[in-house]
Parts: C-alpha cells; sequence; structure tokens
C-alpha cells in the first residue's frame, strides 16, 4: 500500500490530496505536490510552494490528546457514555477522530531537546533554561488553545485511549498502529495515525507504525513522538544560529509570509454502534473559544460551555492562560462535518 501516488477526493472536506500508507516529510510531499499538479486534471492551489525563511522542526513527545466537538455531540458523548462515529458511509470509513493534546511543558522540552541535539557536548542547562526561541514558531492551530471544531474540548492521556481501545475492542490484545496517510490541504498537512483491532484484515496492507525515529511520528512507551514539519502556517520570525552562545534565537521578519502547517490526528477503527468508553475520572472537558477559522458556526461562549461542562459527569480543566498566537478576532464559517 506505502507507494508514493498522490491522489485527489472530496470526502471529509473539499479538496484533499493524500498519499496512501506513508508520512511524508516536507520536502518530498512538495516533491509530491509538484508531480501531481504536471499529471493531475486537479491543481493544487497551495502554500507549500512559497519560500519561507529557517524555521525549527523540533521532536515532540507527546502523552495526551483531544477530541473538539460541539455541544449536540457533547450532549450525545454523555448520553452514550463514550464516543461513537454517527457518519459512516460508503465514502467515510468507519472512524473516530482525535488528535495530539500538544501543552506548555511539551514545548519547553521540545525545545531543550532540539538545543541537545544541535549542540550535544556544549549546551547546558542553563542555556536550555534561557531558550525561548521556540515560542515564537509554535503559533499553528497544533498549538492553540482555541478550536475549529466546537467549544468542548476532551483530553485523555494516549496510554488510556490505548487500553480503553485494547479492552473493549480487541479483546485485551494490543492495538495496531499504522502510518495510514499523509493528506494535504491548502494550508494544511495531516499526518493519519490508524489504530484498529488485530481482527481487522483490511488494513495490512498499511506499513506498522514502528518506533523508528527517523520518521514523522512514532509510537513509544505511551506518547506520540512527532517531528514538526511545520509550526507556523505564517511566518513571521526566522530561527538564527549563535554558534558563539550555543544558543538560537527568532529574529522578526518584516512582513508575514504564508506556510503551510502540520498535525498528527489519530483514527480510530470503529464499527457502526461501536462506543469507545472511558471511567469518568480519565477524562477532562475544557471550555474553548473558537478560532479565526471554524469548521463550525454553533459555538457557545465559554460560561455557556463551562456550565454544561460543571453538570456533566467529567473533571472540568480550566482553560490555560493565552498561548502563542492565541490573540485573535474571531469570525466563523463553515466547511464540512466532521465525525463527533
Amino acid at each position: 500500500m506505502a507507494h508514493l501516488i498522490m491522489e485527489h477526493r472530496h470526502v471529509r472536506f473539499p479538496n484533499e490530496y493524500f498519499v496512501r500508507g506513508l508520512h511524508l516529510s516536507r520536502r518530498d510531499l512538495t516533491v509530491q505536490a509538484c508531480l501531481f499538479n504536471r499529471t493531475g486534471e486537479n491543481q493544487t492551489k497551495n502554500y507549500i510552494f512559497n519560500d519561507v525563511p529557517s524555521y525549527p522542526q523540533p521532536e515532540f513527545h507527546v502523552s495526551h490528546l483531544k477530541h473538539d466537538t460541539h455541544l449536540t455531540a457533547f450532549m450525545k458523548i454523555q448520553e452514550d457514555g463514550g464516543f461513537r462515529n454517527p457518519n459512516i458511509t460508503e465514502d467515510r470509513p468507519p472512524l473516530v477522530w482525535w488528535s495530539l493534546n500538544l501543552r506548555p511543558e511539551d514545548i519547553t522540552s521540545a525545545e531543550a531537546r532540539f538545543l541537545q541535539n544541535k549542540y550535544p557536548d556544549l549546551i547546558t542547562p542553563q542555556a536550555q533554561a534561557e531558550a525561548r526561541f521556540l515560542e515564537h514558531f509554535a503559533t499553528s492551530p497544533a498549538f492553540l488553545k482555541t478550536s475549529r471544531l466546537g467549544s468542548y474540548r476532551f483530553t485523555v492521556s494516549v496510554e488510556d485511549v490505548l487500553n480503553a481501545y485494547s479492552q473493549q475492542f480487541c479483546s485485551g490484545a494490543a492495538p495496531v498502529l499504522r502510518a495510514f496517510e499523509t493528506i494535504l490541504y491548502k494550508k494544511e498537512v495531516m499526518y493519519v495515525v490508524l489504530v484498529h483491532s488485530p481482527d481487522h484484515q483490511q488494513y495490512e496492507d498499511y506499513p506498522l507504525l514502528g518506533d523508528d525515529p527517523g520518521t514523522v511520528c512514532y509510537y513509544r512507551d505511551g506518547q506520540f513522538i512527532w517531528t514538526a514539519q511545520a509550526m507556523c502556517s505564517t511566518h513571521r520570525y526566522e530561527l538564527v544560529k549563535i554558534p558563539e552562545e550555543n544558543q538560537f534565537r527568532a529574529d522578526k521578519l518584516n512582513r508575514g509570509i504564508y506556510y503551510i502547517w502540520d498535525n498528527v490526528a489519530i483514527a480510530l477503527h470503529m464499527e457502526k454502534d461501536q462506543v469507545l468508553k472511558f471511567d469518568p475520572d480519565k477524562l477532562s472537558v475544557t471550555p474553548c473559544e473558537q478560532d479565526e477559522i471554524v469548521y463550525r458556526d454553533n459555538f457557545d461562549s465559554l460560561k455557556e460551555a463551562e456550565g454544561h461542562i460543571k453538570r456533566s459527569p467529567w473533571r472540568l480543566l480550566k482553560r490555560p492562560g493565552p498561548g502563542p498566537g492565541d490573540v485573535i478576532k474571531p469570525r466563523s464559517w463553515s466547511l464540512a462535518l466532521m465525525s463527533q
């Protein structure tokens, strides 16, 4: 199944360009998009072709997942006691979608690893503590506290998700993790990790995810380890190396440059009427403000969302303070419905 052929479809969103069975690096994905433009009937109108200044591509070790949704689905999840996919059709595989939940401490530790990798024999704990360049680049929607999908953000540990899936759908066996797709949108790249039961033989052609540090995303010891290919959809800084100080800095550009941003999605295979359930103390819910761009237009206010969460069986997790890129002017427009 893993082969370098870019395809085009209209399923979850308009104009998805994708490669099956591979997680392509930014460089390889750009090459494939160029080849597709030469041979395909549909031309990709994409920011991946823009020239951008130097920027970091750090490694994030992520131990939690998030699932954003709107009030109707939030109430249905409460009624079911868990998560299901209500939108299974011939064109939509039976998947329930989660994404990496990146926290401030994940950015701090990624920055330390980045410095250690660049200066393995020279970097000091003090230099690591003084490093503050990465926050200028961690501004894509993957890092924001806002949501594009709804006012309710469920968070749960990777380990709890895989354990629950194992017990409920794999008879206690370990779930199978595979590199499913690389999907290219106009401004976004999504690396999809498929999780399924060993009983589902239809995915055998897709390569196992493995634990190879040379890949874009792999799994190890309860964490998804992701090497970000593009951290900011609008580049406003350039990464500058300072060899004499064993350090880096972020220099502000004269103007912003539009580019792609990437993220990792975890897609759980769930048959119709299957519900992935968690003990209430395993889940936290955070009220979210809407992002500058949203895929739904029925967001609740933070006060309304907090009230609904307080009446639910789950823990209310207070929304953290603003992070990089969080100061925005909300507006809304709809593209398509996703699974709850």
